[in-house]
């Protein structure tokens, strides 16, 4: 199954976690993809943090097309559209600016929120899937049991600060749809092509629930 019609909160009930990672070399994503695959991880999120990772999502998407691929740290418009025109098909934001709102409207596209009144305002342009980041700093499991009473809609990716010792404890929410996590990608395993360490780490993600 690809990714492709999928709706944004389709996309966050594909499995408990959803891998978050930077990638500094394009020539490493197919094989750390299959590597979380084969560990249970069948959605990814490649964050535009590096001068690879238009690439890697591209990769991705060529040689495994039952992962669904997107894109993380979409700051804008112009963001967006480099990412879909990688083959990226949904995209994660840190924050939620009006504009970007504007550009991704209608689309497969999860804003990043922190408050209350963000989102009530990513509510109100046509988002129910949202990303709580920073999700610890900000409140974490206090602050979704607090904003699942007056806006039980709205399902969360709550990602910063999520670590297998409180993943479980945030995906027992209602209103928890998966959680973002770098930790399936340590740097080091990547660096090292340690695909059995990662494989492990997806496995036990997969595991949460």
């Amino acid at each position: 199954m690809s990714g492709v019609g999928l709706t944004a909160v389709e996309v966050l009930r594909r499995g408990p976690v959803l891998p978050v990672i930077v990638i500094a070399d394009a020539g490493l994503a197919v094989d750390l993809a299959q590597a979380l695959l084969a560990g249970g991880m069948r959605t990814l999120e490649v964050t535009l943090r590096t001068p690879a990772a238009l690439q890697a999502i591209r990769r991705i998407r060529d040689a495994l097309p039952q992962i669904c691929v997107g894109a993380g740290t979409v700051l804008d418009a112009d963001d967006w559209q480099r990412a879909q025109d990688a083959g990226a098909q949904f995209g994660v934001s840190p924050g939620a600016t009006p504009p970007l709102l504007r550009a991704a409207a209608g689309q497969t596209f999860i804003p990043g929120v922190s408050t209350v009144s963000e989102a009530m305002m990513a509510r109100d342009a046509g988002f129910t899937a949202l990303k709580l980041f920073p999700a610890e700093a900000v409140g974490g499991r206090a602050l979704l049991r607090s904003l699942y009473g007056p806006l039980p809609q709205l399902v969360f990716c709550p990602t910063g600060g999520i670590s297998p010792a409180n993943a479980a404890e945030y995906l027992a929410l209602p209103n928890v749809a998966c959680v973002g996590g770098s930790w399936l990608v340590p740097e080091a395993a990547l660096m090292a092509q340690d695909w059995a360490t990662i494989h492990t780490l997806a496995q036990q993600a997969a595991a949460l629930r």
